[in-house]
């Protein structure tokens, strides 16, 4: 399981505006020069090298295994817009080999005592929670600076590549080597995922747009593998799926805990003791770090033999336990919106529509109310 990778994987915020950089670091000044360029020449040259599936097919040079791959996602592609009524336009019809592990980094920061991101802004994307890099060593540069500041910081690497559906008249976004090898609900996952953020995206409100995709991900890989899926894909999906659960429940506890630190009213002085709390919080991932050892060890997992979620939990902190929630808190309230909706998914989607137009406060307390009154009808 990769939380960060699958249940944090972020778009690639640099390329969402890709048609005004230029513009907007002009007008920035020479600081936000570098940023906007590099996101500019990272896009065109990962635009470059991607080629219709097609080509990859037909070219001997293809390796046999990513042909096997490209062909299923193939089928998930056309599966998305047959089915889940996604759109039907050029994204993931193409193929890229970057030839890196990943095709951004991302770079999130929190205050010490706070879960509450940093944000940044960008033209037309609007502002959100974290900031892509084309290039590693420049996001865990950033990174630095920003622990420099004192803040809390992650750095994580990012297999998909989204422009929200904006610049699909230049071949649409691409399907690429950072994700085509993973497991088939992965892979089905990602796809989903991402052409989610093009039928909704609300400019400012992360936790809406990211919950949103995570929902469609979520109930879209249910019916793919329920209708399309192999025996061994199901029953893959369900044990990764049930360990996902646990682990997601072990996390949303220490986000509360964690809150709840931070949200101490003052003392009789009006001050709060920063030390104290500060003391306390590494009590807290203490805690959590030593919950998750026994958890881990009732999966039957090798101990000696790493697995992704160990890196998560050994770096968790403010900024990795916020960016987690933006993808987590609103997701109750969409699945039981589509429940409601008759599992309908042009309908789900005209709601969805709906309450973005909703001022942000609002939208969230809809979505609040419809989990809760799903859950008050659960057995």
């Amino acid at each position: 399981m990769r939380p960060l990778g699958r249940l944090h994987r972020g778009l690639a915020v640099a390329a969402r505006a890709v048609l005004s950089v230029l513009a907007a670091s002009v007008l920035a000044g020479c600081a936000s020069v570098g940023y906007y360029w590099q996101s500019v020449d990272g896009h065109v040259r990962l635009m470059a090298a991607a080629r219709p599936v097609d080509d990859w097919l037909q070219d001997p040079a293809t390796p046999e295994a990513v042909k096997e791959r490209l062909r299923l996602a193939a089928r998930m592609r056309a599966f998305a817009s047959d089915q889940l009524r996604l759109p039907d336009n050029p994204s993931y019809r193409r193929y890229a080999d970057l030839g890196r592990p990943a095709a951004v980094w991302n770079v999130v920061a929190a205050p010490p005592l706070s879960l509450t991101l940093r944000t940044w802004c960008f033209p037309v994307a609007g502002c959100v929670g974290y900031r892509g890099w084309f290039d590693e060593a420049r996001a865990r540069a950033e990174g630095d600076a920003l622990r420099e500041q004192g803040l809390d910081v992650s750095v994580y690497p990012v297999p998909a590549y989204s422009t929200l559906g904006w610049l699909n008249a230049f071949g649409g976004d691409p399907l690429l080597n950072t994700f085509i090898q993973d497991t088939e609900a992965e892979i089905a996952r990602l796809i989903f995922h991402e052409l989610a953020h093009q039928v909704v995206y609300v400019r400012d409100d992360t936790a809406f747009n990211e919950s949103f995709a995570t929902a469609v991900e979520r109930l879209g890989v249910t019916r793919w593998l329920a209708l399309q899926g192999s025996d061994a894909a199901r029953h893959a999906h369900a044990q990764r799926q049930s360990r996902r659960e646990q682990f997601r429940a072990l996390t949303q506890a220490t986000r509360a805990a964690l809150a709840r630190l931070y949200d101490e009213p003052a003392g009789p002085s009006g001050l709060k003791d920063t030390a104290d709390q500060l003391a306390r919080k590494q009590d807290v991932l203490a805690d959590f770090r030593a919950a998750y050892g026994r958890l881990r060890a009732s999966w039957g997992l090798d101990p000696a033999r790493p697995i992704p979620l160990d890196r998560w939990v050994a770096d968790a902190n403010n900024a990795t336990f916020g960016a987690q929630a933006a993808y987590d808190d609103l997701v109750p309230g969409f699945e039981a919106l589509f429940l409601r909706e008759g599992q309908d998914w042009s309908r789900f989607y005209d709601s969805v529509k709906q309450l973005s137009r909703l001022p942000r406060p609002e939208r969230h307390r809809r979505l609040q109310e419809f989990a809760n009154a799903r859950s008050a009808h659960s057995p």
